[in-house]
């Protein structure tokens, strides 16, 4: 098959979360299908990760964004158009052109995109599409100005929040098929749109990848954060609610231990933080996101906000290091508490869960152990990825059913 696949960011294997999942969607559907990769950037040195694709795929192209979400650009037409900040900020009018010539001369099979705020880019066209929401994005917006802005700033903001959740639920019911990562997320998305038929495709990891490399444990123990980009929302929250309110119950019962922050844009603040204290580290830039899970000894997530699935989660469960999370930050994967992983949704329990694995070996090494082989038998990105062939055929006879609206 004939894939035109549409993305915000280049997937590459550097950073967690979606630029990992769509680097192994194209890796493994490359063997059997014919894949033709758009996708956004914010600068040049992105381009670096283009050799690495072009070995799955027949074409890659990229087009420029701008860097900062709060350009005049973005702001203005936020202000004076219908649709949201997202929407805006990730559009590229010479994207849209180029796909328009692309379907125009490429006979195309099915367009696949990732993400609901690049279809935005897709011309009115014949080709049948599918849209996969990694998250429901007006939720976790919602959520966030809900809990973290002042109640006198929140009207201006719910504004954006509705354009979010109209644009949002109107390329649901646009694509061909819609899908969701997780149980949860479809289970939501028919309460918002009753009716609306949703396939699931979990996110995955590549456990072979997680396996393969043996890495030291540092000392003093690290108790990590990441490998992530800090600048979405859920994990700037809980970095927040880690740093102040969770790592200084752990602190005190465990002295020795560090707290160590990994990953992509952490907010300067905790950077500056980093140099002045002693029990936390930060690493900005990772070679290899496996040196950051093997040496560590417990992963803590306290995520508040729904959607999605955390790949974080997933990639540190196969590399055997035990999670400690709430509720919501291992939604929508299946796990048993304190077999697969220690929860608790209060900042005390975590700190309590988390002492706990610090000074139990035997227990790291269960829960550890426990959730590699749950990982290995439910998530690996060579079995989900065979799930895309049956939600594309039911595309394409769909379309031929019932003609494209």
């Amino acid at each position: 098959m004939k894939i035109l696949l549409l993305v915000p960011f280049l997937p590459n294997t550097k950073t967690s979360g979606g630029q990992t999942r769509w680097y192994n969607i194209i890796k493994y559907l490359s063997k059997n299908h014919e894949i033709t990769l758009f996708s956004l950037i914010k600068d040049d040195s992105e381009k670096k990760f283009i050799p690495d694709l072009e070995k799955y795929c027949k074409k890659v192209r990229v087009f420029r964004r701008p860097k900062s979400p709060w350009a005049f650009r973005n702001l203005f037409f936020t202000l004076f158009t219908p649709y949201p900040l997202l929407v805006v900020r990730n559009f590229s009018l010479s994207e849209r052109r180029a796909i328009g010539r692309e379907l125009a001369s490429g006979d195309y099979d099915l367009i696949h995109a990732e993400t609901f705020y690049v279809m935005p880019h897709i011309p009115k066209t014949d080709v049948p599409s599918i849209m996969v929401e990694q998250t429901i994005e007006y939720q976790v917006y919602k959520h966030f100005v809900d809990s973290k802005i002042p109640w006198f700033l929140r009207p201006f903001l719910m504004i954006d929040i509705v354009k979010l959740r109209f644009w949002e639920i109107y390329y649901w019911k646009k694509t061909d098929r819609l899908v969701a990562v997780s149980n949860d997320d479809r289970i939501f998305m028919q309460k918002l749109v009753p009716g609306i038929d949703v396939d699931v495709i979990p996110n995955g990891v590549d456990c072979g990848f997680y396996s393969s490399k043996k890495v030291p444990k540092k000392h003093p123990p690290r108790v990590m954060y990441g490998v992530t980009n800090f600048e979405w929302l859920q994990n700037l929250e809980a970095v927040e609610v880690l740093v102040n309110d969770v790592w200084p119950l752990i602190r005190s019962r465990y002295k020795s231990a560090i707290l160590w922050l990994v990953g992509r844009m952490i907010p300067q603040r905790f950077v500056e933080l980093s140099k002045k204290r002693d029990d936390i580290e930060v690493t900005e830039s990772i070679e290899d996101p496996r040196d950051a899970y093997l040496s560590s000894y417990v992963m803590v997530t306290p995520i508040r906000s729904s959607g999605g699935t955390r790949l974080k989660v997933l990639e540190a469960m196969a590399s055997g290091l035990p999670i400690v999370s709430t509720s919501n930050g291992v939604a929508g994967l299946g796990l048993t508490p304190n077999v697969h992983a220690l929860i608790s949704d209060t900042n005390e329990g975590m700190a309590r869960e988390t002492v706990k694995l610090l000074k139990n070996a035997s227990l790291r090494s269960k829960i550890g152990n426990n959730g590699k082989k749950f990982v290995v038998e439910n998530y690996d990105w060579k079995s989900i990825v065979k799930l895309h062939d049956g939600i594309y055929k039911k595309a394409l006879i769909g379309v031929k059913k019932h003609g494209k609206n």
